[in-house]
């Protein structure tokens, strides 16, 4: 079992959660509300606009990477499990809007997803490994965020959106669910 407990911040290894920090990949920010996230249906809005009424929960993914590609099924199930809670939950995906559907596939269908082929978000939040899971909650502020696919790490955060929200937590890992591992990088590409 781990133990959370509040230490200063290091430089490029801690995020926080819930008043809290855990190990990260790198010190994740708070982006500002000007930053525009690209639906595949309807039109770019400002981050702030998509906070307005609910906490934003995303998967941010390359599809360019095996990595990505081996977590998708995971964060789909993980995301389905809060479609019905107080948050937006989806999937963004630094490709272009037809190159994100095909990665996709039936998820891009079937979860909110944003296009972010200039990785603007991906900068704006300070991610530095893809798969990411990022929890931002209604002034901008990110709550929790985990990189690379660290299901312990994943499950500190949910577990905190869960507690937020009054919602039941997602097994994790779960059955099927890869080996942990740390992501590629999430600037190259």
């Amino acid at each position: 079992m781990h133990r959370l407990v509040r230490v200063p911040p290091r430089p490029a290894r801690l995020a926080g959660v819930g008043g809290n920090w855990i190990p990260s990949a790198a010190v994740i920010v708070d982006p500002a509300g000007a930053v525009r996230l690209t639906p595949l249906r309807g039109d770019p809005r400002p981050l702030e606009e998509w906070l307005t009424t609910f906490h934003l929960v995303l998967v941010v993914l390359d599809p360019y990477t095996y990595e990505s590609a081996w977590l998708l099924d995971t964060a789909g199930r993980i995301l389905e499990s809060y479609a019905g809670a107080d948050c937006r939950v989806g999937f963004l995906v630094t490709a272009p809007t037809d190159e994100t559907r095909q990665f996709l596939g039936p998820w891009a269908t079937q979860m909110l997803t944003f296009a972010d082929p200039d990785r603007e978000f991906v900068k704006a939040v300070g991610l530095e490994r893809l798969p990411a899971l990022v929890h931002i909650d209604l002034s901008g502020h990110v709550v929790g965020a985990a990189q690379g696919w660290h299901p312990e790490e994943w499950r500190v955060v949910l577990a905190n959106l869960s507690r937020m929200m009054s919602w039941s937590r997602p097994n994790i890992p779960s059955t099927g669910d890869p080996a942990p591992f740390e992501g590629s990088e999430a600037l190259a590409g």
